[in-house]
C-alpha cells in the first residue's frame, strides 16, 4: 500500500512528509522519518549553517548524512544564503525516494543512497550534520576524520537514558564514560558527549572546539569546529577529565563522572552572531531559540554544573526564594552567578557550596 504523505512548512520551506510520524518524543524509526517536535534543532542549524557561510572565504560543502525526509538538508538549501552546496543522504531506499521528491527544482543539492561513514570515506564536508535515531556513536569516527579542517560537525544524541545515568553500563560500553543520575544529568550526558568528540578526533590528530550545544527535550545538539593538528588534540584533551560531582549528588558523597568536557559549551563570539542572524530568517520556534541562545550566553563563562531552586530548597528545608534574588545577593559578594539552559529555576555560580547554602537560606528568611 502506498504511503500516504502530507505537505510540511518548516521556517520558509515546503516538503513532503508521510502521514504516519509520531507528535512528540524521538518517536519510532521509520521510512522518510519526519518528528515535528526537532523543529528547533532544524531551525538551530539554519543559523549556524548561515554563520558558517557568512564567514568562510569560498564555497561551503555542506552534507545532511542521515536525512530520512531530508527536511534539514532542503530547508539549508533554500533558507541559507551565499555559496554552499547541499548534499542530502539516507541508505533507505524508500527514505531516498523521498530526498529525491524533496530536492526537485533544487540546483544547489545533490543526494545519495549510502550508508554514511561510507560515504564520508569518499567525500569530504566543511559541515557535516550527524542526526541519528539514537546514539551517534557509529558515525563519530568517519565524521572527525572527514570533516575538511576548520569545518563544523554537528551531532545529535537521543540515546539521553543511557547519557543521563539511566541505563550507566550502557554508557561505559557506549561512551566510554561514567554518567550521573541527579538534578545535573542532562549537564553531565552533554559533557560526556561532547568528551567522546573530543577523544575520537584526538586518534587522528584533531582537536575540537565547541561552539554551541545544548539539552532540550529528548536530545542533545553540539556543533564542534575540528582543528587539525597534534598539538590541538593534546590542548582538547587537556578539558577530558574524570570529575567529582560531590556538591551535586542527592547522596552527598564523593561521585565521579566522565571523562568528560570540562571546557566551555558554548563560543561567546558565536552565540553573538547567530543572535544577529536569527532575526533575518524566518524560523517557527523563533522564540524557543531566542531563550536557548540567551540562557547560553548568560552561562558560558561560569563553571561546570548548577544548582536548582527546587533542589537546594528540598535539602534545606526552606521556603524556595526567587532566582533573581539568589543571583544578586551572590553576585553581590562577588561571586559569579547566572542562570542556565538547564532549567528556569536552574543557576551557575563560583561560590563554595556552604557559601550557596549560607545566601539562599538567607534570601529565603528575607
Amino acid at each position: 500500500m502506498e504511503t500516504k504523505l502530507r505537505e510540511i512548512k518548516e521556517g520558509k520551506t515546503f516538503f513532503l512528509v508521510p502521514e504516519f510520524e509520531n507528535k512528540k518524543g524521538p518517536g519510532k524509526k521509520r521510512s522518510g522519518f519526519y518528528n515535528p517536535t526537532m523543529e528547533m534543532n532544524r531551525d538551530i542549524s539554519i543559523l549556524m549553517v548561515q554563520w558558517l557561510v557568512d564567514t568562510a572565504n569560498k564555497s561551503v560543502k555542506i552534507l545532511d548524512g542521515l536525512a530520512a525526509s531530508g527536511a534539514r538538508g532542503i530547508r539549508i538549501a533554500n533558507e541559507v544564503e551565499g555559496d554552499f552546496f547541499v548534499t542530502i543522504n539516507d541508505w533507505n531506499k524508500k527514505a531516498f525516494n523521498f530526498i529525491l521528491r524533496n530536492t526537485k527544482g533544487f540546483d544547489n543539492v545533490e543526494g545519495f543512497c549510502e550508508n554514511v561513514n561510507c560515504l564520508l570515506h569518499k567525500k569530504r564536508f566543511h559541515y557535516v550534520d550527524i542526526d541519528p535515531f539514537g546514539t551517534p556513536v557509529p558515525y563519530i569516527d568517519a565524521a572527525v576524520k572527514n570533516v575538511i579542517p576548520s569545518g563544523v560537525l554537528a551531532v545529535t544524541a537521543t540515546d539521553t537514558a543511557t547519557l543521563c545515568g539511566v541505563y550507566p553500563k550502557t554508557c561505559i560500553r557506549r561512551y566510554g564514560a561514567m554518567p550521573l543520575h541527579s538534578w545535573i544529568k542532562h549537564e553531565v550526558g552533554l559533557r560526556i558527549l561532547i568528551g567522546y568528540i573530543c577523544r575520537e578526533a584526538a586518534k587522528y590528530d584533531r582537536g575540537v572546539e565547541v561552539l554551541f550545544s545544548h539539552s532540550t527535550d529528548h536530545y542533545m545538539r553540539v556543533y564542534v569546529r575540528l582543528r587539525k593538528g597534534a598539538g590541538e588534540a593534546n590542548e582538547s584533551l587537556k578539558k577530558v577529565k574524570t570529575v567529582d560531582a560531590v556538591d551535586f549528588t542527592y547522596e552527598n558523597r564523593k561521585t565521579e563522572v566522565g571523562p568528560l568536557w570540562v571546557g566551555k559549551l558554548h563560543n561567546r563570539a558565536v552565540l553573538k552572531k547567530l543572535q544577529n542572524i536569527t532575526p533575518r530568517k524566518t524560523l517557527g520556534k523563533r522564540r524557543d531559540v531566542e531563550k536557548l541562545l540567551t540562557r547560553a550566553y548568560e552561562e558560558v563563562d561560569l563553571p561546570i554544573f548548577f544548582y536548582t531552586i527546587d533542589v537546594l530548597s528540598s535539602q534545606l528545608k526552606v521556603s524556595p526564594p526567587k532566582p533573581f534574588h539568589v543571583l544578586e545577593k551572590l553576585k553581590e559578594l562577588g561571586f559569579k552567578a547566572g542562570g542556565t539552559q538547564f532549567g528556569d529555576t536552574s543557576f551557575k555560580t563560583d561560590a563554595p557550596r556552604e557559601e550557596v547554602y549560607r545566601v539562599f537560606e538567607e534570601v529565603s528568611s528575607s
